[in-house]
């Protein structure tokens, strides 16, 4: 049986209201340039639910179905109960362990390398310790040995993470 190894992960962390969204909304068309697939996992860390209230597929999840699969010609989305905080190695290797690269979104204080995303404007301290940091993202410059970028390059982290991609493959080989 040919086994499929999980992906390479990075996570993009900030502080609350620092822009991680935005800047993965730029960042993921950048990497798709590449040609590669890309999966996120975004760390919901409040205890409400994804759907949205009102719709069909949350008024089933209400009445007592334990999974509910809503489908269209674009997407399928799949909501069922959950008792306790998944690891994200278990969401990968169910869901995303085909795709060349996942990003994840919330994960502050997970295992994975990370890409933090800085704002002066928000904080005068960054989260991680340098040798969490993958890349540090970022409007002023910190002294620490890891790549930084500004906050509007995109592009640039783009084109780090294929390079670090390719040479993790091919320390793998």
């Amino acid at each position: 049986m040919n086994q499929i190894s999980s992906p390479p992960v990075v996570s993009i962390v900030a502080k609350s209201g620092t822009g991680k969204t935005t800047f993965m909304e730029k960042l993921i068309p950048e990497l798709k340039q590449f040609g590669l697939t890309i999966g996120v996992i975004k760390h919901h860390s409040h205890p409400t639910p994804f759907d949205i209230p009102g719709k069909d597929t949350y008024r089933h999840f209400e009445a007592g179905a334990d999974r509910v699969v809503g489908a269209s010609g674009v997407q399928i989305a799949v909501f069922h109960r959950q008792e306790k905080t998944i690891d994200p190695e278990v969401l990968i290797a169910e869901h995303l362990a085909d795709l060349d690269l996942v990003l994840t979104e919330g994960f502050k204080r997970g295992t994975y390398p990370k890409i933090e995303i800085h704002r002066a404007a928000r904080s005068s301290s960054l989260l991680c310790t340098s040798d969490e940091l993958l890349a540090l993202v970022t409007d002023e410059s910190f002294d620490l040995n890891v790549p930084q970028f500004e906050l509007d390059d995109a592009k640039r982290v783009a084109v780090f993470l294929h390079a670090w991609l390719e040479k993790s493959r091919h320390s793998d080989d």
